[in-house]
């Protein structure tokens, strides 16, 4: 004992210089150490605790499930008696169970949001709250056997595969621990290398202690006490689901969606456009409320406690609370039942907080809060949810500033829409749609100039640029967000690869009144001309409740235009032209039906762009009359090989027929007027030969 103190002397005091420069590799040994044991137990997630097969379950059995109930956030147990087993006629079977106890005496029954609670029987997981009996006893549910649920943790996950880059949130984190650690670790070598004797001494005591305390600390909860450990989790529980309202039967489910930031009009276009199949959209946090993206780096979870799934996240958030069943390191399960059974999935993992409880004999719910993103959602399959903690989905943001010139209001909203081609079209529509609602309190008998940009590898250039003017006496936002829409389906339905979409920007601005215009005339400076000459036709058009305005529109005759009648549309982007595929079919010729089916998404985006707009005032080729005869075609025919054969001399490239030729694109004039046309007005020329 007196050769080792004196050496720790030695060493403590630095009367030596090789003992003292040991006692810093040895120091930094040791706190390193420390850290690793520190942040190996503060990333450990709970582990799936023992489990009971559904072979060994049998009527008669006891046991306790685990949930939340009140803003309090304590975890509650109620007790449960198995009642049998039930087989649903499909893959999975369920266990019949009876609730009773305080607990469900005061929450009126098992409800919508305990789903997932998970249920123990003598100390092993049996599997998770899922479903109860519709319009009869709300103490009656199904257990999903945990065996039927851990399969999703090995399905396919090929969603969140575009190019963009994702975070996993733990990696980053641990790396910024570690080099905060080596920071604070080189600053305090430099300050011991300072220290007096006395104050190295009291330095290495008190490493020395706390490393002791730190190893008993760390790996006091390793000791895994299965049935307490998740008990304890277990007894936290938000569900999303449907425990009382929904039916052991896929028919009978039912939930409900809790959104952020929408008011009535844009619940309403929510419902409307989005497939619930039954689902209720339940309002929380107000229509004024901005919640912008807040993420944990550092979420554990376990068996009990409430998790969320978010489809949309931001100033608008659509998504569903439910409870942890079980957790295995970063890989969770939840619910005991799907979400929307859409199988493998790309949605946000979040958090939740449990505000109260509502009963109802067949529709009671447990309300909650989503929080802040905690992972991805990848899995949603009948039997529940799985996810992954520390990993962001792939997701698309999308920024919308509005205006309503009338009233003087002005704001930006954003969201994060998770990346699922068969919702992200109309989500993107719902928040621009929900923004424009929120900034004005009437959309009805008002006008509305729209401008969207879209960045994707979809469109030539990288940007896919687009903007009109609407009017609507019924809704105008609702007519407004359909080629956002559309360009959203084009690009998420690319059947080249996957799309990457980097982000949506739209731009609003609302008038409270009507401006709108019909053409009244259009009269050309000459009725006869040859090909290439450019008439100006003086066309009067009437605004709404305003007196009529003169406009001067040029017009270039196509220099291959053969001679004869030239019919002339004179019209509103907005309408939609002659195809020149129906001209063919007028002339008699057959139709080619599959050339739109190998046109490129590329091809369809650029057609989208080139569309005319609302108030653009186009001049065009209008469709000739049919046919009235054999003879008719085949002169109409010859005349059109003949300036198909002056094209060829003329222009090569540019060879046209009379009735069009439908991959080049339409000879046509326009101009920007301050209105919407919401007609068409034909005219004629005649062309020289």
């Amino acid at each position: 004992m007196a050769i080792a103190w004196t050496f720790m002397r030695v060493v403590s005091f630095g009367i030596a210089i090789n003992e003292v420069m040991y006692l810093r590799k040895f120091k930094k040994r040791m706190l390193s150490l420390c850290l690793s044991l520190s942040l190996s137990a503060s990333m450990a997630a709970a582990s799936l605790p023992p489990t009971l097969p559904l072979s060994d379950v049998y009527p008669g059995m006891e046991g306790t499930a685990y949930t939340v109930v009140d803003d309090s956030g304590d975890i509650v147990p109620f007790h449960v008696d198995i009642v049998g087993t039930y087989d649903e006629g499909s893959s999975t079977s369920r266990i019949m169970a009876r609730a009773s106890g305080p607990v469900v005496e005061q929450t009126g029954g098992t409800l919508q949001g305990m789903s997932g609670s998970p249920i123990y029987v003598d100390g092993r997981l049996v599997g998770a709250l899922s479903a109860g009996l519709k319009d009869l006893s709300p103490y009656t549910f199904f257990i999903t056997p945990i065996e039927d649920m851990t399969p999703l943790w090995s399905m396919p996950d090929t969603k969140n595969q575009t190019s963009i880059a994702t975070i996993d949130l733990v990696k980053e984190l641990e790396e910024r621990k570690k080099a905060e650690e080596k920071r604070r670790l080189r600053a305090r070598e430099k300050a011991f290398a300072k220290m007096s004797s006395e104050e190295r001494e009291a330095e290495w005591r008190d490493m020395i202690a706390a490393l002791n305390g730190e190893k008993a600390e760390d790996t006091a909860p390793a000791s895994d006490e299965p049935a307490a450990e998740e008990a304890s989790g277990a007894e936290n529980t938000d569900t999303h689901a449907d425990a009382a309202d929904k039916s052991v039967r896929a028919a009978e489910e039912k939930a409900y969606f809790f959104t952020r930031g929408f008011n009535a009009a844009g619940l309403r276009y929510l419902q409307d456009k989005l497939p619930m199949n039954g689902i209720s959209l339940l309002p929380l946090g107000g229509s004024g409320t901005s919640a912008k993206l807040h993420t944990r780096y550092d979420a554990t979870l376990t068996g009990g406690q409430p998790v969320g799934v978010a489809l949309v996240y931001g100033d608008f958030s659509i998504g569903a609370t439910g409870t942890v069943t079980a957790a295995d390191g970063k890989n969770v399960l939840a619910f005991g039942h799907s979400f929307m059974h859409k199988g493998n999935v790309n949605y946000f993992m979040t958090d939740a907080d449990v505000i109260g409880t509502i009963a109802g004999q067949s529709n009671g719910v447990k309300i909650a809060n989503i929080g802040s993103v905690i992972g991805r959602v990848n899995q949603d399959r009948e039997t529940g949810i799985a996810g992954i903690l520390g990993t962001l989905p792939t997701s698309v943001p999308v920024q919308i500033h509005v205006r309503d010139s009338a009233l003087g209001r002005e704001e930006t909203f954003g969201a994060q829409i998770a990346y699922d081609e068969d919702f992200l079209p109309l989500l993107s529509g719902s928040v621009a749609y929900a923004a424009m609602s929120r900034v004005s309190d009437a959309l009805g008998s008002s006008t509305a100039r729209v401008r969207f940009a879209i960045r994707t590898n979809a469109y030539e250039g990288g940007t896919f640029e687009r903007r009109n003017m609407y009017y609507s006496a019924a809704d105008v936002g609702q007519v407004a967000v359909t080629e956002l829409l559309q360009a959203m389906n084009l690009i998420v339905t690319n059947a080249e690869k996957e799309s990457d979409l980097i982000d949506v920007k739209v731009d609003v601005e609302l008038t409270g009144d009507r401006q709108t215009a019909v053409l009244v005339s259009a009269t050309p400076n000459k009725m006869t001309v040859k090909p290439g000459d450019t008439v100006t036709f003086q066309t009067k058009i009437r605004p709404y409740r305003r007196a009529e305005e003169t406009l001067s529109i040029p017009y270039k005759v196509p220099k291959t235009q053969p001679a004869g009648t030239l019919n002339l549309d004179i019209r509103g982007g907005g309408f939609v032209p002659v195809n020149p595929l129906m001209l063919l079919a007028q002339a008699g010729l057959e139709v080619p039906d599959d050339e739109e089916k190998f046109k490129s998404t590329g091809d369809r985006l650029r057609e989208l762009a080139e569309q005319g707009q609302n108030n653009e005032i186009i001049i065009a080729p209008g469709a000739a009359p049919a046919p009235t005869s054999e003879k008719e075609m085949k002169r109409r025919m010859k005349a059109a090989e003949k300036a198909s054969a002056r094209a060829a001399k003329a222009e090569p490239e540019k060879r046209v027929t009379l009735l069009a030729d439908p991959n080049k694109r339409e000879e046509k004039e326009k101009f920007f007027a301050p209105y919407v046309i919401e007609n068409v007005i034909h005219t004629t020329l005649k062309v020289e030969g």
